[in-house]
């Protein structure tokens, strides 16, 4: 099994910034690609960044040009840089972490970034 931990989150003001953290124990030799996914009250959840074990990053279209996903491959670890917020990127954001061998997610519990003056 595999444990994500994120921190990080919080309430900011338009055009603030806020950097998420994610760490991942437990058998953390299974986890191939890491990332970040957001979900918005009334709304499914949706990928923010991801960055596989090779290192290829991917944005959703949303966030390109503000957010920038970075990460720890041998300790696992994930971070988000998030510049410029918007209200609309209010959520609640997951960690997320893929087991290469089995094809299993594994979540996060979740940390709350409200962007509001």
């Amino acid at each position: 099994q595999v444990q994500l931990v994120e921190s990080g989150g919080g309430l900011v003001q338009p055009g603030g910034s806020l950097r998420l953290s994610c760490i991942a124990s437990g058998r953390i030799s299974s986890i191939g690609d890491m990332g970040w996914y957001r979900q918005a009250p009334g709304s499914q959840r949706e990928l923010v960044a991801r960055i596989t074990s090779g290192g290829a990053i991917n944005y959703a279209d949303a966030v390109k040009g503000r957010f920038t996903i970075s990460g720890d491959n041998a300790k696992r670890t994930v971070y988000l840089q998030m510049n410029s917020l918007k209200p609309e990127d209010t959520a609640v954001y997951y960690c997320n972490a893929l087991n290469k061998y089995i094809r299993a997610n594994y979540w996060g519990q979740g940390t709350q970034v409200t962007v509001s003056s």
